[in-house]
C-alpha cells in the first residue's frame, strides 16, 4: 500500500521499534523482511535493529536473528540492580539483563545498544556509576540513558500523585546526568545525541536519520512517516487498523508541515545531536526572517556559553545540555507569519 511512500526503493536502515517486538516468532519476522524484500533493497551493511527484553533472549533466538539478517540489538536493560528493576515493573532481573548481552555476543552481535534509566528514587550516585562501570565491563558499544519520566495515567503516575512514591530532587537527576557525561568522556564515548552514546562511530543510522529530517516510512498501527512535506500517522487501534485495511479505508491521518514547523523540527533535532544547527541550511531553507530570528533568540545563550558557535554551527556546550529543552523552546519560532508565506 505505501511503498511509493519514500520516493526510494533504498533502503539505509530497517528498525523493528517497541512495542517489544521480540515477542514476534522468526516465522514472522522472516515474512516481514521477505514481504519487505519485494518493494526494496538492502544489503549486508544496512543497519537492520530489533528491540529485545532480556528476558525474551536465548541462544537459539539470537542465532535466528542473525540469519534473518538482523545485525544490531537494542536491548531494554534499565538498570542492573533488581530493586530498580522491581520499582520500574520488568519483567527480568539483573543476571538475566547480563546473561542476554553475553550471549548477544557470543552469537556474533557486535552492534548491541542497551538503554539505562537515572533518576530513579531508589537509585543511588553509587549505583548509577556501577550500572556504567557495568557497561564498559561488557564493552558495550552504544548506550541510549534516559531520566526516569513520569506519563500520566500510569501507576507510577498515580503512586506520584498519592506521595506513594517520591521522586528525586532535580539536583540529582542532574547530577547523575552529569555522572554520565563524566563517563562518556573517560571511557571514549562518544556523546552524539542529549541521551545517545557510541563508541568506535557505532551511532544508531536509523536514529540519527531522524534527527537529520531524513525521510522514513512506519509501518503497523500507530507508526509515524515522515517525507520531508509532511507528517503521517497509522490509526493506534489495533483491531480498526486491521478493519480499514481489509476494507480499503484509510490507515493514518497526514498534517502538511507549516514552514515555521519545519524550522521548530529543525531546532529541536538538530540542537540535540553534536552536530548542531547551521545557520547557511536555516538560511536556505527557511530565509532570512528566520536566520535572523535565531540569532536575535540565541544571542544570550551564546553569550552565557550554553550554546556555542562554529562557523556558524551552532551547537549545545556541556553546560547548555542540562538545559536544552529551555535553550529549544527560547530558540522556538511561535509568531505568526502568515503574511511571510
Amino acid at each position: 500500500m505505501r511503498y511509493n511512500y519514500l520516493n526510494t526503493n533504498e533502503l539505509q536502515s530497517i528498525y523493528f521499534g517497541g512495542g517489544t517486538p521480540s515477542l514476534l516468532e522468526i516465522p514472522d519476522l522472516d515474512k516481514i523482511l521477505h514481504t519487505l524484500s519485494k518493494y526494496f533493497h538492502w544489503n549486508e551493511n544496512t543497519e537492520i535493529t530489533l528491540e529485545a527484553n532480556p528476558d525474551d533472549l536465548n541462544s537459539d533466538i539470537l542465532q535466528a536473528y542473525k540469519k534473518l539478517g538482523i545485525n544490531r540489538l537494542s536491548i531494554g536493560v534499565q538498570s542492573f540492580f533488581d530493586e530498580d528493576l522491581q520499582f520500574m515493573t520488568r519483567a527480568h532481573d539483573a543476571s538475566q539483563a547480563i546473561s542476554a548481552i553475553l550471549l548477544a555476543q557470543d552469537a556474533g552481535f557486535e552492534n548491541i545498544t542497551i538503554d539505562l534509566i537515572y533518576g530513579c528514587p531508589g537509585t543511588t550516585d553509587e549505583m548509577w556509576l556501577s550500572n556504567l562501570e557495568r557497561v564498559s565491563a561488557l564493552n558495550i558499544p552504544h548506550i541510549s540513558a534516559y531520566a526516569l519520566t513520569v506519563e500520566e495515567k500510569t501507576a507510577l503516575h498515580y503512586a506520584v500523585n498519592k506521595k506513594s512514591v517520591i521522586l528525586p530532587e532535580d539536583e540529582k537527576v542532574h547530577h547523575q546526568f552529569e555522572l554520565l557525561m563524566d563517563f562518556a568522556e573517560n571511557h571514549q564515548y562518544d556523546h552524539y545525541e542529549i541521551s545517545n552514546f557510541a563508541m568506535d562511530n557505532k551511532f544508531a543510522v536509523h536514529n540519527s536519520n531522524y534527527w537529520k529530517s531524513v525521510p522514513y516510512l512506519g509501518l503497523g498501527p500507530s507508526a509515524h512517516s515522515y517525507d520531508g512535506s509532511s507528517r503521517s500517522w497509522n490509526l493506534a487501534n489495533n483491531a480498526l487498523y486491521i478493519k480499514n485495511i481489509e476494507a480499503g479505508f484509510p490507515i493514518c491521518e497526514t498534517e502538511v508541515l507549516s514552514r515555521e514547523t519545519k524550522y521548530n523540527e529543525y531546532i529541536m533535532t538538530g540542537l540535540r545531536t553534536k552536530w548542531g544547527v547551521s545557520m547557511d541550511k536555516i538560511k536556505k531553507e527557511f530565509g532570512d526572517y528566520f536566520a535572523n530570528y535565531f540569532n536575535q533568540n540565541a544571542a544570550e545563550y551564546l553569550i552565557s556559553g550554553h550554546l556555542i558557535n562554529n562557523c556558524n554551527n551552532f551547537y549545545l556546550s556541556r553546560e547548555g545540555k542540562f538545559i536544552a529543552d529551555k535553550i529549544i523552546s527560547d530558540l522556538f519560532f511561535v509568531e505568526d507569519i502568515n503574511a511571510l508565506r
